[in-house]
Order: structure tokens, then sequence, then C-alpha cells
């Protein structure tokens, strides 16, 4: 049997460690992106560019038999997030199209922005996806792009990926970050190596023939208050200074279900922030 290919367009962080375990379990990856050094290696670099209508001179002609979409925005509003993830993604679907090439599955990695709950609520695949902001009424729109390709397709609405070079809150803990206590916010987390490997987890499962849901959540198995994490971090830390004020930069608390994708058979490698963080600052990922 030959070796299933995949197309990962956006292969930027999160798609690049797809790539790396996808190779590791023997795919073809192709990895579409415009500066297609910065693959790892192994992966056929695909150079182009999502926000061009132009096919990439080096798309691949054979078959593709998976496709990931896991692009991100460059500008962060309302017109960079509908170029990345609605016309980004149309773009893709074309080119198929051109080549004649109908993958056996699509996953369009989303974000569970089209959330809205704020009032700590558990949510989970079967929530109302109400999106508070633009960015994830584009998201919903994009996910219903992917859903009616014709191409039978599963949304990966990933929560707030971390690890390495994503360290924004770890630098803010340093410096004194001060968050309310009560009421609590609730964050959601995947650490980047996770997120990676549940789109490498459903890719393998639709290549044996399992039959997948259109949606799945990726998140770690804690979703924890924002306070109890900035505490956990000045205590490894040994940050012993406060800001002089509480600051938040959200204002969204909810508190994401991984139930469905742990029933498929995933675990994640970093149940909780505790593991993801600790490995982060040990060098150990």
């Amino acid at each position: 049997m030959s070796a299933p290919s995949v197309l990962i367009a956006g292969c930027g962080d999160v798609g690049g460690r797809l790539a790396t375990q996808l190779l590791a379990l023997g795919w073809e990856v192709h990895g579409l992106r415009r500066d297609i050094s910065r693959l790892p290696e192994g992966v056929i670099g695909v150079a182009g560019d999502l926000f061009n209508e132009d096919c990439p001179a080096t798309w691949p002609i054979g078959a593709v038999d998976y496709l990931v979409y896991c692009a991100a925005a460059t500008d962060h509003d309302e017109a960079g997030y509908r170029a990345a993830y609605v016309q980004g993604l149309q773009h893709v679907l074309g080119w198929l199209n051109d080549y004649g090439q109908v993958p056996e599955r699509l996953l369009f990695v989303s974000s569970s922005s089209v959330y809205g709950q704020q009032q700590g609520e558990w949510v989970d695949e079967t929530s109302p996806a109400v999106a508070a902001g633009y960015s994830g009424r584009v998201m919903l729109e994009a996910e219903q792009i992917a859903l009616n390709s014709g191409i039978p397709a599963s949304i990966v609405r990933l929560t707030g990926i971390y690890g390495p070079g994503r360290e924004w809150l770890l630098t803010q803990v340093r410096r004194g970050y001060r968050v309310a206590v009560d009421p609590p916010l609730y964050a959601n987390r995947i650490h980047a190596d996770d997120a990676a490997g549940l789109m490498a987890f459903l890719l393998e499962a639709a290549r044996r023939g399992v039959a997948l849901e259109d949606v799945y959540i990726g998140v770690d198995d804690a979703p924890a208050a924002l306070a109890d994490v900035v505490g956990w971090l000045r205590e490894y830390l040994g940050v012993t200074e406060w800001a002089d004020d509480a600051s938040v930069r959200r204002t969204g608390s909810k508190r994401c279900s991984n139930a469905r994708a742990k029933a498929l058979g995933w675990t994640p490698k970093y149940p909780s922030f505790r593991e993801g963080y600790a490995a982060i600052l040990e060098g150990r990922c």
C-alpha cells in the first residue's frame, strides 16, 4: 500500500509540527507556505501564497489524499481574518478543482472563538456557536465553506495554543502580571504539540476508515482559571513582585471540553498547563 499523501496549506508552527509527526508515521507530506526553506526536513515544499488567487507553480500534480487547512491571519482585523480563512480556503479549493483532485478528507483548523459564552460555562461541540467578535464570525463562515466543499470535512476548533515561541503569558508573569481572582476568568489551552497531535490522530483515524464527526474541540484536559495559572507560574518561576494594577486582555470566560476527541481515543501529551509549561521551562519541547 502506498503512503497516504497530505497537503498542509499554511504549514507554519502547528502545521510544521503536524508534518513532522506524519512523516514519522510514514506519510508523504506537502507543505504550502511562502518561505518553504522553513519547512521541516522531509516535507515537499509548495511555495505559494494563500492570499493570492494564482495557483502555486509547484502545486502537487499527483493525488492529494488529505488536506489540512491550517492558515494564520497576518493582519488581526476583520479583513485580515477574511483573507486568511475565507478567501484562502476558497483559493485552495479552487486549485484542487483545477487539478481534478478530491481529497478523502479535509481538516479545517478553526478556533474556540466561535463560542461567545462568557460566564464560565462548559462548552462542547453541541453548544451554540454564537461568536461575540468578528474573528469568531469569520471562522464560522469559513467552517461552512469547508463543510459545504463537497469534500468530507472535519472542523478542529483549537483553543489557546501555547508552546516554544508562544510565551506571552510567561513574559507577563515575569513582569508581575496580576489578574482578578473573583469572578474567575476561565481559559482554555492546548500545547502546540498536542494541537498537531490531535490532527495527526484524526488523519490516521480517517485513513483507517473511522467515521469522524463534523467538529472537534482541541483542548487539554483541564481548563483553568487564569488566576490559578498565573499563581502556579509565579511560584514555579520564583516571581515575588506584583504589578500595580490587575490587567486582563480579554473578556471571554468558558470551559471547553475535549470529551469527543478523547472518546475517539486521543489523549493529550500535556493534560494541563502544569505539564506543558514545565516542559517549556525545562527545555523538553
